[in-house]
């Protein structure tokens, strides 16, 4: 590989690592000014979202401070209610807002995805940073939309998608960098989910019930359109119906699918089609049981054109023509994905790791590649940093926004029977009219996306 398309490498290997200072930013003084702290102060953070994934977020940023949670359903919030005992608590993130704007410097977007969009645009507003949960939102206009209030309101920000922090995604990319597997063609990316992690199969409509005491359901569907309360909806399976979710693919995909992204710039250009050439358990209400999506993407520099293939809802290993059965993820862990190459291939788990050629013979002797991208802290310590001053995080939404924005046509594509073209640069379908308007939502009265 010329020295040239090394530093290009390193340079674009070292924005996704964290390691670029702050353009635009100067100097930590005048970070201060802006609401920066110090990296030896504590970050006031508020969670939107408190129950779930939220849980775990909250203690990932421990031990900054935590000063104010927020989650419409109590008994889902429980776990964390009792940890933090004292704390004020709220069902809507907007009326938090109220009462703390000024205490508050950053926020925790843990709710579904369909809220992801909203609730980080409130905070942006606010001068707060945000870390925001994978998919980041749930549709490609949201993403565009955060991707700019990033810029305009100069917050740090994050998605929580780990596999970018993880050494073995990195170590991914820098083997593909360094020509070990020659001009990739493939990649072929596979996930277990939905399969029993919530059901997702034609069914009928869901049973409106009576609200539970414990749950704010007008909290809880916050923007999303006027919809009956059922237990089909809220606290899990919500991620099935796609005008709360995205399926599958939100789900995992912005794991699995990261380390293509990072590794082969797929962003740059962003895909050219999209097309569901599988799908089984069609229902009328639900996204499908298990698809099977192609992604098409042009040459990038110096890389040639590229298909990627997602699968969904698998319950064994694909099987691949030279690699021996076992060797890409064990039976208990089916989410990886494996990259094609002319000269060999290699595989990563769904963060990134285990990392290694195949088939596994090819390890024996491989003294690695050169490393071109420092490594992370931590995906919360890397987001926190970033929240003082630091270099910004590696997931942030500047790389996050195009990332998800070609993923995300894949839930699009669920909806239709053949290929859809996609034009990167007007952000519309050509072939396809009708598709254009899952491309952006609808808004319920009373929450403006703009905050």
């Amino acid at each position: 590989m010329s020295s040239q398309v090394s530093r290009r490498h390193f340079f674009y290997g070292s924005l996704l690592a964290g390691a670029v200072p702050t353009a635009g930013f100067g100097s930590v003084a005048s970070l201060s000014a802006l609401g920066y702290k110090s990296p030896n102060e504590k970050l006031n953070i508020a969670a939107i979202g408190s129950g779930g994934k939220g849980y775990s977020d909250i203690n990932g940023c421990l031990p900054e401070n935590i000063i104010a949670l927020t989650d419409p359903d109590d008994k889902r919030a429980e776990r964390t209610f009792k940890q933090f005992p004292n704390l004020p608590k709220y069902k809507d993130f907007r009326r938090m807002f109220d009462k703390h704007e000024k205490e508050i410097d950053a926020v925790l977007v843990s709710c579904p995805d369909f809220m992801h969009g909203t609730a980080s645009m409130w905070a942006m507003a606010r001068g707060k940073h945000v870390y925001c949960q994978k998919p980041l939102v749930r549709t490609v206009w949201e993403a565009q939309q955060l991707q700019a209030a990033a810029a305009k309101y100069r917050v740090a920000t994050q998605m929580g998608n780990q596999g970018y922090s993880n050494d073995g995604a990195r170590e991914c990319a820098e083997i593909i960098w360094n020509g070990d597997i020659g001009n990739v063609t493939e990649v072929h990316a596979w996930t277990d989910r939905p399969g029993r992690y919530w059901p997702q199969s034609p069914e009928v409509e869901p049973k409106q019930e009576a609200v539970p005491a414990h749950l704010d359901w007008e909290a809880w569907l916050g923007s999303a359109p006027d919809t009956p309360y059922s237990p089909a909806y809220a606290p899990h399976n919500w991620r099935r119906f796609p005008q709360f979710g995205c399926g599958a693919i939100g789900d995992m995909a912005c794991h699995i699918l990261g380390t293509p992204n990072m590794a082969l710039r797929l962003s740059l250009t962003g895909a050219t089609s999209v097309e569901c050439v599988k799908k089984e358990g069609v229902g009328k209400y639900c996204f499908p049981h298990q698809t099977v999506i192609r992604f098409d993407f042009p040459a990038r520099g110096s890389m040639g054109p590229l298909k990627l293939f997602w699968y969904d809802s698998l319950k064994d290993v694909p099987k691949f023509d030279g690699i021996p059965a076992g060797q890409l993820i064990g039976d208990k862990d089916i989410n990886g994905s494996l990259f094609i190459g002319d000269k060999g291939m290699v595989t990563t788990g769904c963060y990134g790791e285990k990392t290694r050629l195949m088939p596994d013979e090819k390890m024996a002797d491989y003294k690695g590649a050169p490393k071109l991208l420092t490594r992370s802290p931590g995906h919360y310590r890397d987001w926190i940093r970033a929240c003082k001053g630091g270099d910004p995080a590696c997931s942030n939404f500047s790389v996050a926004g195009p990332f998800v924005e070609w993923m995300l046509l894949g839930s699009i594509a669920m909806r239709y029977e053949g290929k859809l073209d996609w034009d990167s640069r007007t952000k519309q379908f050509t072939n396809n009219k009708e598709a254009n308007q899952y491309l952006k939502p609808v808004f319920r009265k009373g929450y403006k996306f703009n905050g």
